[in-house]
């Protein structure tokens, strides 16, 4: 699509929406339905895709993608109809007699653009919320995964007409297109180098933005955990997807005094999920591309390489890694590693953990693994993150009860269930003033009588 057709989509899009009709909730509830509908109808397409992108499995795929957003369709069409309500709130004495009420808003035309390790998920996990909150959206998929982008484009197109909802694929050229279009509203899940380019763009139109970024999320192994189940879901959050997964432990920081014991129970949870070939295991995925594997590839020091190590060039793999006596001056701590890289260093105390933490860029994700917990208190009031678990990783993210999103150097605002409605929402706060009645105190000229009546109403 040329800048041309994009300037015109985007006008047909805010005619559409000025029209009033995304407005009504029935028909947001219609279209989501139809789009539950397609997503059922194409689910062997989208698992093949996906395969073919990243050498996903089918079982990863439906839990990791196809599955989350189904159910976030779920939560969206059971509570749409409340989240959609004006919400009376009380109204101060001085401004008696009227009604005060707080009502939900679409922002208008919506820009959405989504990453290449989650595909599927993340253009359409955000694209079910905004049209839930009454937007019309154009999804731009990432072209490093071209044949996922597709069956998301076949799937909009079936749904939505374009004037409603449309998929704009392509590379940088269609990125810049777009960006220097004025949206209502932007949401971009992807790096921070591009994130702060988003910002910029949005800034030359003061367009709100949702950004979902990155960084490197610490998972801590204190003294007290229970190490072997640590381990095991450890091993399975750091290498799902093949480690390229945003909310993945990036690095290990774990107690000295465990760390050996630790490591072991690692090596006994790689081979036993992934088997002692892992390049051989059809279940496990592949790095999205060359330029990624071989950036990946020159992060692992073989003399620091403790289990793994190996990689294929030809199928893109690489297996999974364990690195010990790491530090943090290490190049495989200078950036996040978005690949089958686990590396691990130690302190010697939780505080010791907490302000070294506290010290770098805000993490998208914090994990920690421990039996205490007044430890486990301590490391979440203190550190500042994302988001995160006690005792597991990665699943914070798997629910529509509750919010995901990054903080400070790792993103700005969240989305999922309610949270995904309001982020696309603007509240507009009205009084409803009555004109049976009105109190001359507000108008000049004043009185010192009026000045008494003004305290008795602001106080």
């Amino acid at each position: 699509m040329n800048e041309l057709e994009i300037k015109k989509l985007i006008r047909q899009q805010r005619a559409f929406f000025y029209k009033g009709r995304t407005l009504p909730v029935k028909t947001r509830i219609h279209m989501l339905k139809r789009l539950r509908c397609c997503i059922l109808k194409y689910q062997e397409e989208i698992r093949s895709t996906l395969k073919h992108d990243l050498g996903k499995s089918r079982f990863e795929s439906y839990m990791c993608e196809t599955g989350l957003v189904l159910d976030e369709l779920r939560y969206m069409l059971g509570h749409i109809r409340e989240f959609s309500k004006e919400k009376a709130v009380p109204t101060p004495l001085s401004q008696f007699a009227s009604r005060s009420y707080v009502a939900p808003s679409p922002y208008g035309v919506v820009l959405i653009m989504s990453p290449w390790n989650y595909p599927f998920l993340l253009s359409l996990t955000p694209l079910v919320d905004a049209i839930a909150a009454g937007n019309t959206v154009i999804v731009k998929p990432s072209a490093y995964a071209p044949a996922t982008a597709e069956i998301v484009s076949r799937i909009i197109c079936e749904v939505f007409p374009p004037f409603y909802a449309a998929v704009v694929t392509g590379g940088r050229k269609e990125n810049t297109c777009l960006l220097n279009e004025h949206f209502d509203y932007i949401f971009f899940t992807g790096s921070q180098h591009v994130g702060k380019e988003v910002m910029a763009k949005a800034s030359h139109f003061l367009t709100p933005v949702t950004l979902e970024l990155g960084g490197k999320s610490p998972c801590i192994v204190e003294k007290t955990a229970n190490l072997k189940l640590a381990a095991k879901r450890i091993v399975f959050g750091k290498f799902l997807n093949c480690g390229q997964t945003c909310v993945a432990p990036d690095y290990i920081y774990c107690d000295r005094t465990i760390k050996d014991s630790l490591i072991s129970e690692i090596k006994k949870q790689i081979r036993k999920q992934f088997t002692e070939f892992p390049l051989s295991n059809p279940d496990y995925g592949k790095i999205i591309n060359q330029k990624h594997f071989h950036r990946i590839v020159s992060l692992i020091d073989p003399s620091k390489t403790v289990f793994g190590g190996e990689y294929d060039s030809d199928r893109l793999r690489i297996a999974p890694t364990l690195m010990d006596e790491v530090s943090f001056d290490d190049p495989i701590m200078q950036e996040e590693i978005f690949g089958p890289v686990l590396p691990v260093l130690t302190c010697d105390c939780l505080d010791e953990a907490i302000s070294r933490i506290n010290s770098m860029p805000h993490p998208l994700a914090l994990y920690i693994f421990t039996e205490n917990r007044k430890a486990a208190e301590k490391a979440t009031k203190s550190c500042s993150f994302g988001g995160g678990c006690i005792n597991d990783v990665v699943i914070h993210l798997a629910t529509s009860q509750m919010g995901f999103g990054g903080f400070g150097e790792s993103g700005m605002g969240s989305y999922h269930g309610k949270a995904g409605f309001e982020t696309f929402t603007h509240y507009k706060s009205i009084v409803d003033k009555k004109t049976w009645m009105d109190l001359p105190v507000r108008y000049q000229p004043y009185r010192k009588s009026s000045e008494k009546l003004l305290k008795l109403f602001l106080r």
